[in-house]
């Protein structure tokens, strides 16, 4: 299942996001006692002008994430991918983002994929939140969503992007 269609489907999923990430950062919090390798991870990583595809990756557990772009512009700008996975195993998070909020790249290309677990939700933002400014969704014409990818539409995406998040749901042994 993709991301949820509909303005009621939109609300369901806005309030979800934040409560998996909270769960997620309380995890994080709880320490020493959490299974090895659950707690979420942070990683920085540069995003690079000049045209080149540049790839990103992290991995934890069973579930990894991976961020694949191209932007021309500027200099480097420092980015960070969190990835995490909830307390009950169900659901794997991944977070790409700019901290300083905005992003002065123009990107040509993106693509996020998780492997291990298949999107549940899956957003991306011109702008996102940080100090006075707020999380600015792109259009939903502007990008794509399928079970592992979230990627810019050709001929429709504008160039700009400051933040990806993503939760996918893990695969479960049923009995």
């Amino acid at each position: 299942m993709a991301a949820p269609s509909g303005r009621s489907g939109c609300r369901a999923w806005a309030a979800l996001v934040p409560a998996a990430l909270l769960c997620l950062a309380a995890r994080a919090a709880a320490g020493p006692g959490t299974a090895p390798g659950a707690a979420p991870s942070t990683a920085e990583f540069d995003v690079r002008p000049g045209g080149e595809v540049h790839s990103f990756s992290r991995s934890l557990g069973d579930y990894s994430c991976s961020f694949t772009y191209s932007a021309q512009g500027g200099t480097n700008e420092q980015w960070q991918m969190t990835v995490g996975v909830s307390e009950d195993s169900g659901l794997f998070s991944c977070s790409i983002w700019r901290p300083q909020g905005k992003s002065y790249l123009f990107f040509t290309q993106f693509k996020a994929e998780v492997k291990g677990a298949k999107i549940e939700h899956a957003m991306a933002y011109s702008q996102a939140a940080a100090g006075a400014l707020n999380d600015i969704p792109l259009k939903q014409e502007e990008f794509g969503v399928t079970e592992t990818t979230v990627s810019h539409r050709e001929g429709k995406f504008r160039f700009e992007l400051s933040k990806l998040m993503i939760v996918a749901r893990t695969p479960r042994d049923e009995l």
